[in-house]
């Protein structure tokens, strides 16, 4: 009986974002606070505390971790004769920041999301939509805990919207992507797959695979195989590129 009493006193701001979020996910949240700051973009951050400047980034970085898990023990449970290559490939793609983009466009995430966009972006909230759905996961599960979340995660998006039949039969090329994206333009660039460091682990060797683009870093990657390791360093490139105007190519 309390809850409607905490939903009368929150002002109308407050009101629509928890009215969605129980139309999105059929639950009202317990703390709205929580949940304003999962929607800010790092642009529009008006409160500081110290040198932190109040946004999603944090919690984005939490809801990465709740998400990889909660996506992992789905899988496990789900594939039970899988090997650990097949479920790290299909959770790679399920929390991919194209397939975390898609999902924050499907549920209309922009529409609540405050942020500034980039200069010269044709469609700024596309490349930060994974971001806010991450940091969106971090908010419930700071809020109603780890295994509601993981609720929400597969009753209210996997199963909603993730076919995993369909998903199996998809091949994403990211390393292909980028080599395609580098001969683009007017000014083509050298990109190169670097092997950093290998760690031998009991029966197995763990790569380390870091990507350079004109002799630059990007973003790197660890996996048991070298062709994920190589294909996981290039998704992460590849959003760093959509990310980032300037390291586009002009047209």
């Amino acid at each position: 009986m309390a809850l409607p009493h905490l939903f009368s006193h929150l002002s109308p701001e407050e009101k629509q974002l928890s009215e969605y979020i129980r139309n999105i996910f059929g639950f009202r949240p317990k703390n709205i606070a929580l949940y304003q700051v999962a929607f800010t973009h790092k642009s529009k951050s008006e409160i500081t505390i110290g040198d932190y400047h109040v946004s999603n980034e944090r919690m984005e970085y939490l809801g990465d971790a709740v998400l990889s898990l909660a996506v992992a023990d789905y899988l496990f449970h789900t594939y039970p004769t899988q090997a650990e290559g097949f479920l790290t490939e299909m959770r790679s793609r399920i929390v991919s920041r194209v397939s975390l983009n898609k999902l924050s466009q499907k549920l209309g995430f922009e529409d609540y999301t405050k942020y500034i966009a980039e200069k010269g972006a044709t469609d700024s909230f596309r490349s930060l939509g994974g971001n806010v759905f991450e940091a969106l996961m971090g908010a419930i599960y700071l809020d109603q805990g780890f295994n509601f979340t993981k609720h929400i995660i597969v009753d209210r998006i996997i199963r909603l919207y993730i076919d995993l039949e369909e998903l199996q039969q998809t091949e994403i090329n990211f390393k292909s992507r980028i080599l395609e994206w580098a001969q683009k333009g007017k000014k083509k660039k050298h990109v190169e797959f670097r092997l950093i460091d290998e760690d031998q682990q009991k029966n197995k060797k763990l790569f380390h695979v870091q990507i350079f683009i004109d002799g630059q870093p990007f973003a790197d990657a660890i996996d048991y195989s070298i062709k994920r390791a190589e294909q996981f360093a290039a998704e992460k490139t590849l959003a760093m590129l959509s990310n980032d105007v300037s390291l586009q190519h002009e047209s």
